[in-house]
């Protein structure tokens, strides 16, 4: 696959936010060991809602339908995940106005920035047990997989999974996790998984 229409965007956030409904109990259960215990429910909730938004109108490109994504996850989604994915999502929007599609270095530039947009509203580097630790090595993963959209993001999903693993022996530095100082240490971060989600489901949206 060498490009990612509008309507595979659509297909990719539909099938998110069917994988989040799937997997809301779990990412709750995460949370609740280091937080709030609601993440699962903020992001289903989100996500329901894009879809209805996504249903109702036609987005024009790419720039467009990230824009609704962000601004409806903004006002969807409580605690700290609605900036920090909202802003994602409105940072993909911006690095994609007027395109109908992206190749895979478009992909990999408008994700970089949804990256950069994260650590900037959260002040997180790698390391300090966020959905940050699941983003950087994926989209390390995808630049490296080469120009094929299945590959990069296949690669990329493969990452961000076990990088989100890997966040349970860290010591959480930022957010409600780090107010529990060692005891945080031995559980996976929850918007690590929720991220690991999306890159999952992005994967298996370029592969169809």
């Amino acid at each position: 696959m060498s490009e990612f229409s509008v309507s595979k965007a659509v297909a990719w956030i539909k099938a998110a936010s069917a994988a989040l409904e799937k997997e809301e109990t779990r990412l709750s259960d995460l949370d609740a060991a280091i937080g709030d215990g609601d993440h699962g429910a903020n992001m289903r909730r989100g996500f329901v809602a894009v879809v209805k938004k996504l249903d109702a109108a036609e987005s024009a490109d790419l720039g467009a339908l990230y824009k609704t994504v962000g601004m409806t996850l903004l006002s969807t989604v409580g605690g700290a995940s609605g900036p920090l994915y909202g802003g994602f999502f409105l940072e993909l929007g911006k690095r994609s106005m007027g395109r109908p599609a992206w190749d895979a270095a478009a992909m990999v530039d408008a994700l970089k920035g949804g990256l950069a947009d994260i650590q900037k509203r959260g002040k997180a580097e790698l390391g300090d047990k966020t959905m940050v630790d699941a983003l950087s090595p994926a989209l390390d993963a995808m630049a490296g997989a080469g120009g094929d959209l299945a590959a990069a993001t296949k690669a990329a999903a493969a990452a961000a999974r076990d990088a989100a693993t890997k966040t349970a022996p860290l010591l959480a530095r930022k957010g409600r996790a780090s107010y529990l100082g060692e005891r945080s240490i031995g559980h996976e971060d929850p918007g690590a998984n929720s991220l690991a989600l999306l890159l999952e489901t992005l994967s298996t949206t370029c592969e169809a």
